[in-house]
């Protein structure tokens, strides 16, 4: 089908010369994915990705937890994350916690000796390494908040701390959220003394799912439907809560290209009497692309945000199965029946740096 994006309709030379940039070769005119080649600097930003450290592990079994979304919890360690890095042009991972979060400990001040331990990792063990690592320059993080009950005001207190903490003290590059807590969505008048600290901190924030409250007897993992559903629910609960409007300043990137937010955002703005939405606050979020690169996902996101407001997401360590049937190279090559070269370039890197210019500095990006 063609479009003023696809990556068909640009001239030839135009086309090398991008792929070049991206660790990429041409074949028959297209961008295709190949080995890379050897000194090819890695350029790609991950701003989906995940740690799972040994002690963090350990907690999971001690309180029963035996796997995540579904699955079984995977391997990660920061020299592995660095090789799928290495594999996949990718400089830097901006990390962060997936579920279940904090919310199988089993009181506040656990959850609160957990994020800061967590937190203080991300810090101490992937930023802020001797220049000689292998680490070095290779790690961002989003912080976890120890929030697991939102019906404790102290527990939403304890969170708006460590937010403050973590983005004033260890100086990470943002905040990462869960769609929701104990059954409490985003959006919730419980959690409105977080987003004025959020919003007063000019927060960068993660929302990443969370298996539902209750969910229905099917026999399959909750990565699979559950996820993008919880995603969407918690958006849409942003949305008619007047959270966007109310707190501006904070700039909020969704999981997996918003979960169903592209496909239903039409619908779902009508509980806003908005019936534009590109003129509604959608347009105005973060989307990366984490397990939704195929094109009529990004096709759906184009018509509801620009492509400045696209990042790249791997979902590693958990996706680490579709990875492994990928040639070394680009991870996502589908991305070029999306967007052009040009356009490829911010979503893979330019936009991340943008919003993350902490990030950016250490980097080195000028």
């Amino acid at each position: 089908m063609a479009n003023d994006h696809h990556s068909k309709t640009l001239p030839r030379r135009q086309l090398m010369k991008a792929a070049v940039g991206l660790g990429l070769t041409a074949v028959g005119g297209l961008a295709a994915p190949l080995v890379a080649r050897a000194g090819t600097v890695p350029s790609r930003i991950d701003v989906h990705a995940h740690l799972i450290p040994d002690f963090y592990r350990q907690a999971m079994a001690d309180h029963g937890v035996e796997g995540d979304g579904g699955i079984p919890i995977p391997a990660w360690s920061p020299t592995a994350a660095v090789n799928f890095m290495d594999k996949f042009g990718i400089q830097a991972q901006v990390v962060s916690l997936s579920e279940p979060g904090f919310a199988f400990l089993p009181d506040r001040t656990a959850r609160e000796q957990m994020a800061r331990r967590v937190n203080d990792y991300i810090r101490d063990a992937l930023i802020q390494v001797p220049s000689a690592s292998s680490l070095c320059r290779r790690f961002g993080g989003f912080a976890s908040l120890p929030l697991g009950d939102p019906d404790d005001p102290a527990e939403v207190a304890a969170a708006c701390a460590e937010a403050e903490r973590a983005i004033h003290t260890l100086g990470l590059d943002g905040i990462g959220l869960y769609s929701s807590y104990k059954g409490i969505y985003l959006g919730d008048p419980r959690l409105d003394p977080l987003m004025r600290t959020l919003n007063r901190l000019g927060a960068y924030v993660f929302i990443h799912p969370v298996a539902p409250p209750v969910r229905p007897e099917l026999s399959m993992p909750n990565f699979v439907l559950d996820f993008p559903f919880e995603t969407t629910r918690a958006v849409t609960n942003l949305l008619y809560k007047g959270i966007f409007l109310r707190y501006p300043f904070i700039r909020w990137q969704l999981a997996h290209a918003g979960g169903t937010i592209p496909f239903l955002s039409y619908r779902s703005a009508l509980l806003a009497l908005n019936l534009n939405p590109r003129n509604s606050s959608y347009s105005r979020l973060f989307y990366d692309t984490a397990l939704s690169s195929a094109p009529p996902a990004m096709a759906a996101l184009r018509q509801v945000t620009e492509v400045s407001h696209i990042l790249l997401g791997t979902d590693y360590p958990y996706a680490g199965i579709v990875y492994a049937l990928k040639w070394p190279g680009d991870p996502n090559p589908e991305l070029n029946d999306s967007f052009n070269p040009s356009e490829r370039m911010q979503v893979d890197r330019s936009n991340a740096l943008a919003q993350l210019p902490r990030l950016a500095k250490r980097l080195d990006t000028r």
